[in-house]
């Protein structure tokens, strides 16, 4: 039985190429690929392989002593701190708050900025232009509006209501958070969903309206299916973003009040530069990085499981 084998590379003439030319080839794009691959390693997977050795130590930078490995009794702790544990519900607290809201409000505005209107392109641009900004700079925008003499207030006062503690009372402070990481992830959301539908063949839609279907049902059985794969990238995308929210949470609160809004990148960040205990930081970013794949997982299989 013949079998199949690939075909040397060939020169302009259609001739093979000698085989110094295919080894040089082979070397130009190793030379391109090789910065990059660097660089991943350098600064993303040597920090990895370092943090999670610290994560069995005991390690202060304040200590001469250097590591004291302690096994698994970083992780171990973990289980019974309450601290931790609260830190873990208020994140997913914010996940739950900002992620619906950000993915159906941006399918909206994807639909709306799908359709040809003038002044799409500037809609399109003003949508986007969130996204862009610091979301440090956003933070100190938002804080300045938050805060006693700040917009929100002034608006409330404009109706003769009364002016808000919005990121010093428990019940208001993560959603006002919240609120403000909607506001900047709408953007992005929105660009990523509109690719998504505009790669959707307009047959579909035509062969819809033959076969009777409405603008509901026209959204049901055509978009949605069309648009699984971007929304579970969507989707898996922010849970990613959000569950390490920090820059947020340092700008507008500082974990308070009570710890009400202390996600866990807030705690290790307390932990680790504030307490100066390195090993017990390591252990919790690992479990928030174990925690972000099971969810990310589940999500994407809930989102991208055939209808």
């Amino acid at each position: 039985m013949a079998t199949l084998t690939q075909a040397p590379p060939r020169t302009a003439k259609g001739r093979p190429a000698p085989a110094r030319l295919r080894s040089s080839r082979r070397w130009i794009g190793l030379v391109f690929v090789l910065p990059a691959a660097l660089y991943l390693i350098v600064f993303q997977l040597v920090p990895v392989l370092y943090g999670l050795a610290l994560s069995f130590t005991r390690y202060s930078p304040l200590s001469r002593s250097g590591p004291q490995p302690v096994g698994a009794d970083n992780y171990t702790r973990l289980l019974n701190d309450p601290e931790f544990g609260q830190a873990l519900l208020v994140t997913g607290k914010y996940v739950a708050l900002v992620l619906p809201c950000t993915v159906v409000i941006a399918l909206g505005l994807a639909l709306l900025a799908k359709q040809s209107f003038r002044g799409v392109g500037l809609f399109r641009s003003a949508l986007y232009v969130p996204h862009i900004v610091s979301l440090t700079a956003v933070s100190m925008v938002w804080l300045w509006m938050y805060s006693q003499h700040g917009l929100f207030n002034e608006i409330l006062a404009l109706f003769g209501l009364p002016e808000q503690s919005w990121l010093l009372e428990e019940g208001s402070a993560l959603n006002a958070a919240a609120a403000m990481r909607i506001w900047k992830a709408l953007g992005a959301n929105m660009v990523l969903l509109l690719a998504g539908l505009q790669a959707i063949p307009s047959v579909l839609y035509e062969a819809a309206r033959v076969d009777g279907a409405g603008a509901w049902h026209a959204f049901r059985h055509v978009t949605l299916p069309g648009l699984r794969p971007m929304l579970t990238y969507v989707i898996a995308m922010d849970i990613v973003f959000l569950a390490q929210g920090f820059a947020e949470i340092f700008v507008l609160t500082r974990g308070g009040p009570l710890g009400s809004t202390t996600t866990v990148n807030y705690l290790i960040y307390t932990e680790a530069f504030q307490y100066n205990r390195f090993g017990s930081a390591s252990a919790m970013a690992f479990v928030l990085f174990a925690c972000i794949i099971a969810v990310s997982f589940l999500a994407v299989r809930g989102v991208g499981r055939r209808s």
